[in-house]
């Protein structure tokens, strides 16, 4: 019997995944997510955005002299999501 794939979550304080021990959000979490949130980026940001609060403070009392930098879990967290699929662009303006 085949048992179903793991979700990749995060552990927390860590912000490592469950399945593979990639930060979070891993390559698998980021595309169940775009997937999940489709038809809202909205929503999708800002859950992510209370992700990356939770992270930022929870990393930074692990280890404080240590921590990510804010632009590096800014980019974790909310910098792959804002970018757009060039099929989702507005046509670029004629001259």
């Amino acid at each position: 019997m085949v048992s179903p794939p793991r979700p990749h979550l995060p552990i927390r304080p860590l912000w490592l995944c469950r399945t593979c021990a990639a930060p979070w959000p891993c390559a698998t979490a980021r595309l169940t997510l775009l997937r999940e949130y489709a038809h809202d980026r909205v929503t999708l940001l800002v859950y992510l955005g209370g992700l990356l609060h939770d992270a930022a403070g929870q990393l930074h009392t692990l280890n404080p002299h240590d921590a990510p930098e804010p632009t590096q879990l800014f980019d974790r967290f909310l910098g792959w999501a804002l970018r757009r699929p060039a099929s989702d662009s507005p046509a670029a303006p004629q001259p």
